[in-house]
């Protein structure tokens, strides 16, 4: 019989830490599942789609819609850039950041919203943890104000991992 888990095993925490990526940089939000080491997908949903596993992989996917292709392509494309990532490196929970309506911006929150609903079905047909997070929480997080602005964000994730961000990798890490 195993060691049982308790309040003194350091192997019984339920908590875990998932990447958000923001701005160039980042962040670290706790997440709570079932399984303390778990395999988690961090999305930052838009056109140019930043994306990073806790196993240290990252990049955007370029869900542009091409010449002659209907909208719906890049949804399509989407999920199938998310079951790559499935079968390469396993997922047990996605995070992702939650696309908020705004009057000026209303077709960027329109694919926004597109794609969170693929991919929250992405999710339930796979069986996949996942949870949302607001920029003002994400921002709150890093830096304990919600409304931080990028200077503000880039320092915080900074000073956290010590390493610097180039320009051309924003939305990678946005």
């Amino acid at each position: 019989m195993g060691p049982q888990r308790g309040v003194s095993d350091p192997d019984s925490s339920i908590g875990t830490t998932a990447c958000l990526r923001y701005f160039g940089h980042l962040l670290e939000v706790s997440v709570v599942t079932e399984v303390s080491r778990s395999l988690v997908l961090s999305i930052d949903p838009g056109t140019h789609c930043g994306w990073a596993h806790s196993c240290g992989q990252s990049g955007t996917f370029d869900l542009s819609v091409h010449r002659d292709e209907s909208s719906g392509m890049r949804l399509i494309r989407f999920r199938g850039k998310l079951n790559e990532i499935l079968r390469d490196v396993g997922v047990d929970i996605v995070v992702y950041e939650v696309a908020l309506q705004m009057l000026h911006r209303r077709s960027g929150a329109s694919v926004q919203s597109e794609i969170q609903g693929v991919l929250k079905l992405w999710c339930e047909d796979n069986q996949i943890q996942y949870r949302s997070y607001s920029p003002t929480e994400v921002k709150k997080h890093a830096t304990g104000k919600g409304n931080a602005g990028k200077p503000m964000m880039i320092d915080a994730a900074v000073k956290r991992w010590k390493k610097i961000f180039q320009d051309d990798q924003e939305n990678e890490v946005d």
